[in-house]
């Protein structure tokens, strides 16, 4: 096994790495140990008591962080007309149909979410094996396919985040910046744990929350106390 480099060593001295933490302290901590060149993205992992091989144990959803996440979304619409007109008055990077279609198909794909109106579903469905791997195919479960594309545009410039469960029963998510307060990163992993639990499925039994764990970017990953999220 590799050895762990130097500043990586040096970012876990005084981490327990099988002691549970409140989320204050791991966030602290994570920030302290920040050393990156660049804002590290502050991440969420959660284990959860599903196997999403089943259907009734699919757990996926969307929340809006309240603080945002500190990074730029690249939004890409596929509308027409006055739906692209709306698109665009919001924000969105790139406004397309049939032309947007063609370019994702010869993969051009410089975007980091996509919105669709209903009516574009036809043509957007092409694009299953292009976008689902990626994570981009428009779902109305989330909210990304809907008449109401300014809105969507805005959620998703403000902080909205889309998860979904993996193989393994785990849901993660970026939730802010290093360089955010405390309080404001706090804020944000309690509304996504708090979505997470909302979106429990019909077929999860037993202890549906298992364990949470925060990382940065760069840095070692610290194991939080259940309670300590959950609280109000």
């Amino acid at each position: 096994m590799a050895k762990a480099g130097k500043r990586i060593a040096n970012a876990r001295t005084g981490i327990d790495r099988e002691k549970l933490y409140g989320l204050s302290e791991a966030l602290k901590m994570l920030k302290e140990r920040a050393t990156a060149k660049f804002d590290e993205t502050i991440e969420i992992a959660m284990n959860l008591g599903v196997d999403p091989r089943h259907a009734d144990q699919m757990v996926r959803g969307v929340v809006n962080l309240p603080n945002g996440t500190g990074r730029t979304v690249r939004v890409a619409v596929f509308a027409r007309g006055d739906k692209a007109e709306e698109a665009r008055a919001a924000g969105a990077d790139i406004v397309g149909a049939e032309d947007l279609v063609e370019q994702v198909q010869a993969g051009n794909i410089d975007f980091d979410r996509a919105i669709a109106t209903p009516d574009m579903m036809g043509l957007v469905g092409r694009l299953g094996k292009v976008l689902g791997p990626r994570g981009l195919m428009p779902n109305p479960r989330v909210g990304t396919v809907t008449p109401d594309v300014a809105a969507a545009v805005k959620a998703s410039k403000g902080g909205a985040v889309e998860f979904r469960v993996e193989k393994a029963g785990i849901v993660h998510a970026g939730v802010g910046k290093v360089s955010f307060e405390l309080d404001a990163l706090a804020e944000n992993i309690r509304a996504f744990a708090d979505a997470v639990q909302k979106a429990k499925p019909s077929g999860a039994k037993g202890n549906y929350l298992q364990r949470i764990s925060v990382t940065s970017t760069m840095g070692p990953g610290v194991k939080v106390e259940l309670s300590s999220i959950q609280a109000s």
